[in-house]
């Protein structure tokens, strides 16, 4: 009997936009090595695996792979496996269900909200699991410039500045003067690894926006890069937004209240993708944060492994 297993569209309520992501059910009897050897197989960004929780107060435990390692935390396999497992469990509903569950992940328990909706793609978002902080490093904006191939004056606009930023995974948010200096990126991972800081036992990912976007409702627009996760160029990425939050927080000064924030990504790639980000202010500190987007399953089968 073969190992269940499907494929879905993430961030994106279009099958073949988005970030696709394999989901792997009943994973509890594979090995490390294992997981990742199908991740490798699979070559998506992310492969995530579900299995059986020790803990009775979390539904499932996912352990998040990409081509090269294990992550202790992503936003698209967490969105993904979120919808995953509620669909299979109520997707023939024909009434509105919303769901909460909570999944276990290294970087601690992930509290997840989904909201199915017959006929529609199933939406998913998550409190994050650790809030935004800012680590030290300094930074040559011409190296950075070279290692995108940009000129030194298209990185920055107004307050925001290179910065570095984790909420479980580590990024070099470098914030580019507009659309068309993100789209002409042309990123130079050699160049890259000289420069980028190690944090929490890796090299630092990309993560370049600018304000605005392509589609108008868009806040930002992004592109992220992480060739030491053996990703070229990734369509969306969750963790990504979640470091960007600190560093919109502290840039733009938001003020006390409620901020819904949509990001863009992917559309260089040919797969747009939307990104919700609720940043809930208080006393002039980031008090709560949830990342959200669509998925949608655009193919299952059963691996013989």
């Amino acid at each position: 009997m073969g190992r269940r297993y499907a494929i879905y569209d993430v961030f994106t309520e279009k099958p073949l936009e988005g970030n696709p992501l394999a989901v792997v059910f009943d994973a509890e009897d594979l090995s490390e090595a294992a997981m990742q050897a199908i991740a490798q197989e699979f070559n998506l960004s992310e492969t995530v695996f579900i299995q059986r929780s020790g803990n009775a107060t979390q539904l499932v435990r996912l352990r998040i792979f990409t081509p090269l390692h294990e992550l202790p935390f992503a936003g698209h396999p967490t969105v993904g496996a979120a919808v995953a497992i509620a669909e299979a469990l109520y997707g023939d509903t024909e009434k509105p269900l919303d769901l909460m569950q909570v999944l276990e992940q290294k970087v601690g328990p992930v509290r997840t909200a989904v909201r199915l909706r017959p006929g529609r793609a199933t939406f998913a978002e998550f409190d994050l699991p650790r809030k935004p902080s800012r680590l030290d490093a300094r930074f040559d904006r011409q190296a950075i410039a070279d290692a995108l191939s940009l000129k030194a004056t298209q990185i920055g606009f107004e307050n925001h500045v290179i910065s570095f930023w984790s909420a479980g995974v580590p990024f070099v948010v470098v914030p580019l003067h507009d659309i068309g200096a993100v789209a002409a990126v042309e990123f130079d991972p050699q160049r890259w690894e000289q420069l980028a800081p190690l944090a929490e036992g890796r090299l630092a990912a990309a993560y370049l926006y600018c304000r605005g976007g392509i589609n108008h409702t868009a806040r930002f627009h992004a592109r992220m890069f992480a060739p030491e996760m053996g990703i070229t160029e990734d369509p969306a990425t969750g963790a990504a937004v979640a470091a960007l939050s600190g560093a919109i927080h502290l840039f733009d000064e938001l003020v006390d209240g409620h901020h819904p924030i949509l990001v863009e990504q992917g559309v260089e790639m040919g797969r747009p993708s939307f990104i919700h980000l609720h940043l809930d202010i208080t006393g002039g500190k980031i008090a709560t944060a949830r990342i959200g987007g669509h998925a949608v399953k655009i193919a299952e089968g059963e691996l013989a492994v």
